[in-house]
């Protein structure tokens, strides 16, 4: 794990948007099709509700819409990005990219575009990716979009998973700014935990067939127990390692926005970070588990409800498959 302090240039966040499906899913309706009740989901994940994409709609249906209310947030149209990065495991094909079909969508003829795969961490490892090119030079404005259709790959009479997932998108326009920006960054891997959350079929291992079909290997699979300890753990210490990294203490923060797993995970991560709960934005009620959309949808929110102000110093967090965990430290 290796953080990383601000450079001389300053790159921030110049504006957000995200895009849900319609459709809720509520606890009382999963309910009706598999052993659980309200209750047990509320009180051991804090979810109420889920959104869940209609029949032929695709992770692209919803990049697109949030990008260009992000767009819009940041004055721009798809013309005046020159990258797009698109963090997603359920990408709409494995090829081309779907930041390649939002591209096209958007109009963003100039732009260098490629997905992103880090799971549950992936819009935070896309940002941190976006702002290095941006640091560098290379590109001028970037547009970060995450966004998952995972209820295409949950297993639906599976108790201990088709509770907790929904699908959703988020997304931020990055570019150099006069103050503020992002101050530190962390990220992390170990490889050697990837068998705790995964979907063995689908890939080169285990291609599409009836075999791997009957056998139910293109739903998601997960070690909850074990996911728990290590995502409260790695999030909590990536907290604090940003925060060394910035020279700044968690009595500073204004707003933490962290993967919205589980209420549980959220609740343990702000006692081992330092962190009253007050300080933890939680949308995990209302959309459950959108893996890569998570921290995005969240930092939307947070700033249209005001939660965080102009100046406040503010960090995201995430842990996901691979497995993968990192942060971004800004100043709003």
């Amino acid at each position: 794990m290796a953080a990383r302090a601000s450079t001389s240039k300053r790159i921030g966040i110049v504006g957000v948007g995200m895009h849900v499906p319609s459709k809720v899913l509520t606890n009382q309706e999963l309910a009706r099709t598999v052993e659980t009740s309200d209750e047990w989901i509320r009180s051991r994940t804090g979810i109420r509700e889920r959104r869940i994409i209609e029949p032929g709609m695709a992770t692209s249906d919803l990049a697109i819409p949030a990008a260009r209310q992000a767009l819009k947030s940041a004055g721009l149209h798809g013309k005046d990005v020159d990258l797009i990065l698109v963090a997603t495991t359920s990408p709409d094909m494995l090829f081309p990219s779907t930041a390649c079909l939002l591209q096209r969508a958007l109009g963003a003829k100039s732009a260098v575009c490629f997905d992103l795969s880090a799971a549950c961490s992936g819009s935070v490892f896309a940002m941190i990716t976006a702002r290095q090119y941006l640091v560098d030079g290379s590109y001028k404005r970037a547009l970060v979009v995450g966004a998952e259709v995972l209820s295409n790959f949950i297993d639906w009479t599976d108790r201990s998973t088709c509770v907790l997932f929904g699908d959703g998108a988020g997304a931020c326009v990055m570019a150099p700014v006069s103050r503020g920006g992002i101050v530190a960054t962390d990220m992390g891997s170990d490889g050697s935990a990837a068998d705790l959350l995964y979907m063995p079929g689908g890939g080169s291992k285990y291609p599409p067939s009836h075999a791997s079909v009957d056998q139910r290997l293109h739903f998601l699979r997960m070690n909850g127990g074990e996911i728990f300890k290590l995502a409260v753990r790695r999030m909590a210490g990536s907290v604090k390692t940003v925060l060394k990294a910035a020279h700044r203490k968690p009595e500073e923060l204004e707003c933490c926005i962290p993967h919205q797993a589980n209420i549980r995970i959220i609740e343990a991560v702000a006692k081992w970070s330092g962190l009253p709960m007050e300080r933890m934005f939680v949308n995990v009620d209302r959309y459950g588990n959108t893996s890569a959309a998570s921290n995005l949808i969240a930092l939307y929110e947070a700033a249209e409800e005001g939660r965080i102000q102009r100046g406040d110093l503010v960090v995201l967090v995430a842990f996901g498959a691979g497995l993968t965990w990192g942060s971004v430290l800004l100043e709003w």
